[in-house]
């Protein structure tokens, strides 16, 4: 948490800029026409219009006075920046000092500048007093498109240098999404079980990086003005979507209930924003950010209500992205209020991916566990004396009987020792297991046990020794029928939402004892589910006219 809030600081101090030249601008006027003496800083332009009017692709003149209240220095050379539509010719006190792409003439096409364009004063004009700023300008695209002219002066290493400054903090910072977005994917696409979180926040990392590269793009390439708002379209829309996802990533990780409804209205608005905006790019952006964080508000403070790990943070990263919105400027706020989510999303992921470690863990420990039950359970000195008596029985009466005795409980061991270390196991050695069981069984017990199964798909697994524990309360808890016989039939149904197993034991039940009631068997079967299933299971076990009947529902994971 400390260092999240250091991370906070450090963003917010870059946003502090160099304090401007001291000078004074006056308000810019306009008039259409070509005249040379336009540049002149004695021309009288106090007729001139102070709004631009609709002239296709005619030349027009922008003027403004400027009062240096200090001249510039060789060691610091005096800047101009200009940010407009158009190709214009750039004249300080009547001297060509510039040109930002190429006004149409001679019968050729205009070629268009960059909305944003700097200029060095020569020092020789940089004095201190009264001067007069002229620009001979065309607009042949976007002509419609009126933007004023906006002017400003500094030092001309400052005005380079500042955009730089901005662009390569933000680029730092895309470039960790970036190497966050490689990461999460990899370890998607590399995970048993897909977590859908995990896609959602890998994609919304990624598509911030491009919106932060699309944003400081400027910076670095030299875009016409005529392709001006390809940018902001893009950044519009790369807005909208991260706009839906980060709600939705946090609806996932904090199991809000009604994700679908809240999603379904955080798109409708997204739209209507959309719609009722076009045309109007920042204001657009800001707006899907609204509409984002109420959104993502709603789900953390319902996920506080309910006390889920992690969201105090994040609520506390909202409400901070918010202070970052109030106080700062929309171009800085934006970015600096999604890098706080986006880290918040970042902090939630760990704790979710410290959680699934604690779980590992802790399914190691059961996997072991359930190891040694499955052992101890099946070589119980009880077992093993009734076992061993009743094999010196066997040997005496029948020495040839005895061995077959010998062979069956010695097959058993091998087997429970071949899947021991198994989490799942063939279908087909379950059921194999089962029979040599029931062998022993029919040794000890003196009774005629059966085994059929029907639907049995050879390429499904299941945990070890469920069935073979399911068998052994059927002998323990019932009662042979009138012609001596326990039957077990198992039958297999494979579904298109879920695979049943079906265990019936045919026999007289035991009505004195309940078989819920009866030993660990029960448990050890849950504990296997759950190790291999989660909860997308269900045990039943009930008592049937025929017998008893137990059911095992393993249901398609999501």
């Amino acid at each position: 948490m400390n260092r999240f809030l250091l991370f906070v600081v450090l963003l917010l101090s870059f946003s502090s800029c160099h304090g401007a030249q001291d000078a004074t601008i006056t308000e810019v006027v306009y008039q259409v026409g070509d005249e040379p003496i336009w540049a002149s800083p004695t021309f009288d332009d106090r007729n001139w219009s102070k709004a631009r009017a609709y002239i296709q692709d005619r030349i027009f003149w922008v003027r403004a006075h400027v009062d240096l209240e200090k001249a510039g220095r060789v060691e610091e050379h005096l800047g101009l920046r200009i940010n407009a539509f158009g190709a214009f010719e750039v004249y300080w006190d009547g001297q060509l000092i510039g040109r930002n792409g190429q006004n149409k003439q001679g019968g050729k096409s205009e070629i268009p500048g960059t909305e944003t364009s700097c200029f060095v004063i020569p020092d020789t004009l940089a004095t201190k007093g009264a001067h007069v700023l002229a620009i001979r300008a065309s607009q042949a695209y976007l002509s419609s498109d009126l933007r004023d002219v906006i002017v400003s002066i500094d030092a001309y290493r400052q005005l380079i240098k500042s955009p730089f400054i901005g662009a390569s903090l933000m680029n730092m910072v895309a470039g960790v999404f970036l190497v966050a977005a490689v990461y999460y994917f990899f370890i998607f696409i590399n995970s048993r079980k897909r977590d859908y979180a995990v896609l959602i926040f890998c994609i919304t990392c990624f598509l911030f990086f491009i919106l932060q590269l699309t944003e400081y793009l400027k910076v670095y390439v030299e875009i016409p003005y005529a392709q001006f708002y390809l940018r902001l379209k893009l950044i519009g829309l790369l807005t909208f979507v991260i706009a839906f996802l980060i709600p939705w990533y946090f609806s996932i990780q904090f199991n809000f209930k009604r994700k679908g409804l809240l999603l379904g209205i955080l798109g409708l608005s997204l739209l209507l924003i959309f719609s009722y905006n076009y045309g109007h790019y920042d204001l657009t952006a800001w707006y899907y950010g609204r509409a984002m964080w109420c959104a993502a508000f709603l789900i953390v403070g319902n996920a506080i209500l309910q006390k889920e790990k992690g969201a105090g943070i994040v609520m506390t990263g909202l409400l901070v992205s918010a202070l970052v919105d109030y106080f700062l400027n929309y171009d800085l706020s934006l970015f600096i209020s999604f890098n706080i989510i986006v880290m918040c999303m970042l902090y939630l992921h760990t704790i979710r991916t410290r959680d699934a470690e604690n779980e590992y863990s802790s399914a190691l420990l059961l996997s072991a566990r359930l190891k040694t039950e499955l052992l101890k359970k099946n070589i119980q000195p009880h077992f093993i004396k009734n076992t061993l008596t009743s094999l010196m029985d066997w040997i005496e009466e029948s020495p040839k009987q005895g061995l077959v005795f010998i062979q069956a409980l010695s097959a058993e061991f091998d087997l429970l020792n071949e899947m021991a270390d198994e989490t799942l196991i063939p279908i087909q050695k379950e059921i194999e297991l089962c029979k040599v069981h029931l062998k022993v069984m029919q040794f000890r017990k003196e009774v005629t046990y059966h085994w059929s199964d029907t639907g049995i798909d050879q390429k499904e697994t299941i945990p070890p020794a469920i069935f073979h524990t399911i068998l052994e309360n059927g002998i323990t808890h019932s009662k042979p029928l009138p012609d001596g016989c326990v039957s077990f039939c198992l039958n297999f149904i494979k579904q298109p939402d879920c695979k049943q197993y079906t265990l019936l034991t045919i026999a007289e039940n035991r009505k004195s004892v309940s078989r819920k009631e009866a030993g660990t068997g029960f448990r050890y079967i849950t504990a296997r589910l759950r190790e291999s299933y989660g909860e997308n299971w269900t045990f039943t076990s009930e008592a049937r006219p025929e017998g008893w009947m137990t059911t095992i529902k393993i249901y398609n994971q999501k």
